[in-house]
């Protein structure tokens, strides 16, 4: 291909314009193509044009367990003698990052982080950024001892890279996502002392800041951002563990301070990936949907449609559902067993 042309006999404009219309699963590709092409197709002025023209996809982006392998389950023989076997005593949970296409209804799984030894860390956080994946915190899902590491999923080229490591490892954090940069704040340290700090990550610049802290601290708390404020959703001081409060608190982007909130959750409520706002303004949780999603509900918007999962009762298996808007009438899809694991964490990425 001649460097000097984008596309060989179109202006550079229409050049451009033709990239943006690309799908998703063709850009991998389109990016061996040629340098120029790698080059347009990862700057963030690309991804901005198509927002614009409205050439992106919304897609989830879940985090899942999956059970133990087969071969980790005792024999039956040891089963009777109350013996289980080397393998099955390492064994770990292990997770997997699941892709939902809302338009094409199809199920994919990313791929796995090059040298990663343990997998995925348990419970770590995702959000989306510019069309990347960003992935931090969790446990090992050796130790369970918390981690600090970062990892960004670019869907251009469909590769992985490690990013800076958090300032300090955390777990059960809130998490949300505005332009170029992730936000964190809460959660628990090493010690599983509750956190009342917060920092920013620049995805571009693969760099964190510091920002102010919220008014105490604050564990197993959600992020929800709502316009230009970060919303830090309930959670509970290390002294009362698992005694979930009905406060929240609300980072402005643009005066860089918090402000906090009363009676916005409901108290003694777990608002982890379950949180988000109603119709009529207030936070509330997709539970209160439909009482098949009573329990273990969890879900995220795809654009003009939700994804949303939940089931009746704690045991029960997980249900699937596609919502019209965030308010509409659950319609159940059959996911195939690879893809329906318990979901941890999720997010919407626009790719």
């Amino acid at each position: 291909m001649d460097e000097l042309d984008l596309i060989p006999g179109l202006p550079e404009e229409l050049g451009v314009e033709c990239l943006a219309r690309l799908h998703y699963k063709a850009r991998p590709s389109a990016s061996r193509a040629c340098r120029r092409w790698l080059n347009l197709l990862e700057t963030p002025q690309f991804y901005s044009l198509r927002k614009q023209l409205g050439f992106t996809n919304h897609m989830a982006c879940l985090l899942q367990s999956l059970p133990p392998p087969p071969s980790s389950k005792s024999s039956p023989s040891e089963q009777d003698d109350g013996k289980t076997t080397a393998a099955a005593a390492s064994s770990s949970p292990s997770c997997v990052i699941t892709v939902f296409d809302p338009a094409t209804r199809e199920w994919d799984r990313l791929p796995h982080i090059p040298n990663s030894t343990n997998g995925l860390p348990l419970f770590c956080q995702i959000a989306s950024s510019e069309g990347k994946l960003v992935l931090m915190g969790g446990w090992d899902p050796v130790s369970y001892d918390p981690v600090s590491s970062v990892f960004v999923f670019d869907f251009v080229t469909r590769r992985w890279r490690r990013g800076k490591d958090m300032p300090s490892r955390r777990s059960f954090f809130a998490i949300g996502a505005v332009d170029c940069k992730v936000l964190i704040a809460g959660g628990h340290d090493v010690n599983k002392n509750a956190l009342d700090s917060a920092w920013a990550y620049d995805v571009r610049k693969d760099e964190w800041s510091e920002l102010p802290k919220m008014s105490h601290e604050r564990d197993e708390c959600e992020g929800l951002v709502i316009g230009d404020e970060f919303w830090v959703i309930s959670g509970y001081m290390t002294e009362f563990q698992g005694a979930f409060e009905a406060s929240a608190e609300v980072y402005n982007l643009e005066t860089q301070q918090w402000r906090r909130v009363e009676s916005a959750w409901t108290p003694g409520q777990c608002p982890r990936s379950c949180a988000r706002l109603g119709k009529d303004g207030r936070l509330t949780s997709w539970s209160e949907l439909d009482s098949s999603l009573a329990a273990t509900a969890c879900g995220v918007i795809l654009g003009a449609q939700s994804l949303v999962m939940g089931s009746a009762h704690q045991g029960s298996p997980l249900g699937f559902y596609i919502v019209a808007g965030q308010d509409g009438n659950l319609e159940r899809m059959d996911v195939p067993d690879e893809f329906s694991g318990f979901v941890q964490s999720i997010c919407c990425v626009q790719v």
